[in-house]
């Protein structure tokens, strides 16, 4: 995968040493000289350009028309709109990534920007807070489709719902299945007849909005 990033401040450069080590080519782009030196000895001369990303001649010379991702993470919400928009409409790159620096302005990030994921991390901390209280002791393993889906793990409280009951007897939400439950090192394949014990580790795979019902079955009831 080819992946060009506009933006080289510590998420720029993270994102871009993260990349090259799964044995992704990228080229990075960054408008500030000193900081373009510094990131061409710790990455490599021939993987950070200088100049400036929200300029069509510079995303051309990084090479736009063969990369399969842009992400666009300066500090500024204007300058990550106009390089997503380019690498939309005017560059035709399959898949635009932005960065939401202002709260304020994440209604501006949708596709008719050419934005096709917006990271605000404001609003993802705001998120993960929210669910961690409501989730309890449950952790989320894999989030998949976009977060539409995870693969999480709940270990089984002595007091629970489920605590000596059979899978077939527990009514669980609609969009969840388990998956496996580990009991003493050992993986057991839920069926029907399988009991749930106390301690349990227990992996489902549940649609996001129907997590906290799961955690409900297996939590300590108050």
């Amino acid at each position: 995968m080819f992946v060009i990033i506009v933006g080289g401040g510590k998420t720029g450069s993270f994102l871009a040493g993260h990349l090259l080590q799964l044995g992704h080519r990228v080229r990075l782009i960054e408008n500030r000289p000193m900081i373009v030196e510094r990131l061409q000895r710790e990455i490599g001369a021939g993987i950070v350009l200088l100049g400036d990303g929200s300029s069509p001649s510079v995303l051309e010379q990084a090479g736009i028309q063969e990369a399969n991702v842009l992400a666009a993470v300066t500090g500024e919400d204007e300058t990550n709109l106009v390089v997503t928009t380019l690498g939309r409409f005017e560059f035709h790159v399959p898949r635009t990534i932005a960065r939401v620096n202002n709260p304020k302005n994440a209604w501006l990030f949708n596709q008719e920007m050419g934005v096709d994921i917006a990271v605000d991390q404001t609003d993802i901390m705001a998120k993960l807070i929210v669910e961690e209280m409501s989730l309890g002791d449950m952790m989320i393993l894999l989030r998949l489709r976009s977060g539409e889906y995870s693969i999480v793990e709940e270990r089984v409280d002595p007091h629970a719902l489920v605590v000596q009951k059979a899978v077939r007897e527990i009514k669980f939400p609609t969009d969840c299945t388990l998956v496996g439950i580990f009991r003493n090192d050992q993986l057991i394949i839920p069926k029907g007849d399988t009991v749930f014990e106390p301690y349990d580790e227990v992996i489902a795979l549940a649609h996001t909005q129907q997590i906290s019902q799961l955690a409900l079955l297996f939590g300590a009831q108050k």
